[in-house]
């Protein structure tokens, strides 16, 4: 079998391998760097799950393989605050997938403001921890 990752993001990549290894054990994982159609930060649901979406049907395509993964992250504004949530997208070449995302995380108002003022949340938590590409050393 052969898994194609919408992404060169190694904390993506691990998580598809870390699932994929204990159903399949002899998949051949490949990531690649495909485009997302969406913004750098999507800002609903919707956005993030069409961004996933893309990635998994861009990946499986690109290299010919039997399923495409495609993580996203972005926010969505809720009556509770803007919340942090991830989305993936798994795609097979019969016009299958699957959607799940995970639970949701409210950020702190500090950092929500920024985020709806326009900035990016992971330039923003490099600044805050004083660390650079934090989404690719664990989110």
């Amino acid at each position: 079998m052969k898994i194609a990752v919408g992404s060169t993001n190694p904390v993506k990549v691990a998580a598809v391998k870390s699932i994929v290894s204990q159903l399949w054990p002899g998949a051949e994982i490949q990531s690649v760097d495909v485009p997302t159609g969406v913004s750098e930060m999507p800002m609903s649901d919707e956005e993030t799950i069409t961004g996933a979406r893309n990635r998994a049907r861009a990946a499986r395509l690109a290299i010919n393989a039997d399923l495409g993964f495609g993580l996203e992250g972005g926010v969505h504004l809720d009556p509770i605050g803007l919340m942090l949530q991830g989305w993936v997208v798994v795609t097979d070449g019969n016009g299958r997938e699957g959607v799940a995302g995970a639970g949701r995380l409210p950020l702190p108002p500090l950092l929500a403001d920024r985020v709806l003022a326009g900035e990016e949340l992971g330039p923003i938590m490099d600044s805050l921890l004083g660390e650079t590409n934090v989404k690719a050393k664990g989110g």
